[in-house]
């Protein structure tokens, strides 16, 4: 079995690899190919020189929440469906441009339900009540419930400017960017959980 400290490890390892990775995307990319542009949004890495980190990452992070074992069995479920749909992100690419094909549809609600799945760990699983709460668990769970809403409002401002906007500006980093705050509050909140900020002294 894993040890305590193994997975407060292996939960700051997936928080930073949520944090990291699109700004190594972008890094590897300008580095590999001289490309200079941010593109429209993370999944299109995929379709470039960093398309193994991009699917290693998820991978990686995928591996983790299988391999998760919470407090009950909602951890679990919630772990296993994360991960899961990791995998529909990982190997079903998106559409370089154009009308989205069928593993487009899959990679696109896959995405959204792995934010909606990691922002209900945030929500509910990481906030849960406990009798006689510390001052810094007071204050973990205020920094889990701003992530959980944050990973919801990058949610819904994609969606909506998808559904309104990106028909007049097919060249925006709006949806990049959306999904670069939705992946540190993942990253932070899973570092939270890790023991980095306010971590239970003695």
């Amino acid at each position: 079995m894993i040890g305590t400290h193994s997975y407060l490890a292996l939960r700051k390892t997936v928080g930073w690899i949520g944090i990291l990775l699109p700004f190594v995307l972008i890094a590897g990319t300008f580095l590999l190919s001289g490309e200079d542009i941010v593109r429209k949004n993370i999944s299109l890495y995929y379709h470039s020189e960093m398309r193994d980190v991009f699917v290693g990452a998820l991978c990686a992070i995928a591996l983790f929440l299988f391999f998760y074992k919470g407090y009950d069995r909602w951890d679990d479920m919630a772990g296993n469906l994360s991960g899961f749909f990791a995998l529909g992100i990982a190997f079903f690419p998106t559409v370089r441009e154009g009308p989205y094909n069928l593993s487009a549809w899959i990679h696109f609600i896959s995405a959204s339900c792995f934010f909606l799945v990691l922002s209900v760990f945030s929500l509910f699983l990481f906030t849960r009540k406990v009798s006689s709460p510390s001052k810094r668990k007071v204050k973990r769970n205020i920094i889990y419930r701003i992530c959980g809403y944050v990973m919801i409002i990058c949610l819904v401002s994609i969606l909506l400017y998808m559904i309104f906007l990106e028909g007049r500006d097919r060249q925006s980093e709006f949806v990049f960017w959306a999904e670069t705050v939705a992946l540190m509050a993942f990253g932070i909140s899973w570092l939270t959980k890790g023991g980095t900020l306010y971590p239970d002294i003695g």
